[in-house]
């Protein structure tokens, strides 16, 4: 553990001094004149994400003065677990007094590692702090989002739809939620024929993951994550640097997992319902294809564009089963299109929503929070490229032009007009290494979600 919190820090703690460029000058100027001349021969002028190591009249490590942005920097202190001598640390009182919560989190996420398949080279430094319920709320964030990251991480080899309910069903066992499944065949039994449509090809049986949990008294709130854990497009089958990543495709559900275990671990005021349609678009004499229609539970008739347009088809069967409940709010996690990807880059997730008050307040509040994600529109006249000549839609527009719309007004038709509804179109993947945030799987915009939810529930 990267993190530990105790009420006495331990004595041997390298205190680590927190700045940014405005404080530093104020601060070096009260230092010693060693300290102050060397922190210039090094360079440290309190810029982000740098720091600068001091020594004792002994010559060991006896201060680390660290560069921040602000106080409230969700990686503020990632630069450093990594970086620093391995061994204790501490956050003194001298420099910036960074919050319990960023410190705790940043420090945790800057530590970690997939280390699954290669040990890690070396242990990462420990921070010590005091414990809190703004501590204790940092570590239960770096926690969930680690977790996340694992999941995407973790090859489709071991982590197909049976590995994918297996972690569902630990977090419910967890929380004390209740867990159940639908299971190959059985999903046509049950009418969910479009999740087995997109997973009857592969060896590994294509399911529906359900998890219940809270008040039934409260207000209603359904989590519905894409769980395509390996995508090769199916017969439209992707090219081999397109179906490179694919692991990734379940990134949804991974963020769907995370956000879902944090509802219930801070105990929010709400039913939560969590859906994972979990399946492998595979190829196989049995596979489905190009030109076929398939009925949904919704009794919509799809009309199949291209096979590796599978997200939302598996995503509107579990839509519609949300539905059914008459949710207070719907939110759908997914990594559904590249056209999202073109639009917004790796890092800003795309946001859909049916109010746009909504939209906006979750805008600003992903800003703040340096979780962010960016609105789009439910254009509605682009309907009409999505509508079939031989079925009710089709799961590809008539163009190449916006394909993340066109994939959200096809998810919106699977639910009633009146239904409060949120879809994220989400990369789940760093494309590149920033503090915190190694390349590979990532957790968006779940810290937001939750803020945003803590404070729509806040009265529940």
């Amino acid at each position: 553990m990267t993190v530990k919190l105790k009420k006495s820090l331990p004595a041997q703690a390298t205190p680590i001094t927190v700045v940014d460029r405005a404080s530093f000058p104020a601060l070096a100027a009260t230092l010693p004149d060693a300290t102050r001349h060397w922190l210039a021969t090094v360079g440290f002028t309190g810029a982000p994400d740098s720091h600068a190591l001091v020594p004792s009249a002994d010559g060991k490590l006896g201060q680390v003065f660290a560069g921040v942005g602000h106080i409230a920097q969700p990686f503020a202190l990632s630069s450093l677990p990594l970086a620093l001598p391995a061994g204790d640390y501490c956050l003194d009182g001298a420099g910036l007094a960074l919050r319990a919560d960023a410190a705790a989190m940043s420090w945790a996420l800057g530590g970690y590692r997939f280390d699954l398949y290669k040990p890690a080279q070396r242990e990462p430094a420990t921070l010590w702090l005091k414990p809190g319920a703004d501590a204790e709320r940092g570590l239960a964030l770096a926690a969930a989002i680690e977790a996340a990251r694992d999941l995407v991480n973790t090859p489709a080899e071991h982590m197909g739809p049976a590995e994918l309910s297996a972690a569902a069903k630990l977090l419910a066992r967890q929380h004390g939620a209740t867990f159940s499944e639908v299971v190959g065949d059985a999903l046509l039994k049950k009418n969910f024929p479009s999740i087995h449509a997109v997973g009857r090809a592969s060896v590994r049986s294509p399911r529906l993951i359900e998890v219940n949990w809270g008040n039934p008294k409260h207000p209603r709130l359904a989590l519905v994550g894409k769980g395509v854990c390996f995508d090769s497009g199916g017969l439209n089958i992707k090219p081999g640097e397109g179906m490179r990543q694919m692991k990734k495709d379940m990134g949804g559900a991974a963020n769907a997992l995370a956000l879902a275990g944090l509802i219930m671990a801070f105990k929010l005021p709400v039913r939560l319902q969590l859906l994972i349609p979990a399946v492998e678009n595979s190829i196989a004499g049995n596979a489905y294809r190009p030109g076929d229609v398939i009925k949904t539970r919704k009794g919509l008739h799809i009309e199949i564009g291209n096979t590796d347009a599978e997200g939302r088809v598996i995503l509107c069967d579990a839509l519609a089963y949300a539905a059914e409940s008459r949710p207070d709010l719907v939110i759908d996690l997914a990594t559904l299109t590249g056209a999202a990807r073109v639009a917004l880059g790796a890092q800003l997730p795309a946001l859909f929503a049916k109010h746009m008050d909504t939209a906006r307040d979750l805008v600003d509040l992903g800003l703040k929070l340096e979780d962010p994600l960016w609105h789009m529109p439910l254009w509605a006249p682009y309907h009409a490229g999505i509508e079939s000549s031989i079925g009710d839609i089709v799961n590809t527009g008539r163009s190449p032009l916006a394909g993340a719309i066109n994939a959200a007004l096809f998810l919106e038709d699977f639910l009633p007009r009146d239904q409060d509804w949120l879809h994220v179109d989400l990369f789940a993947w760093n494309d590149a290494a920033r503090p915190g945030r190694p390349v590979g799987g990532e957790a968006q915009t779940i810290r937001t979600l939750l803020a945003y939810l803590e404070q729509r529930y806040a009265a529940a």
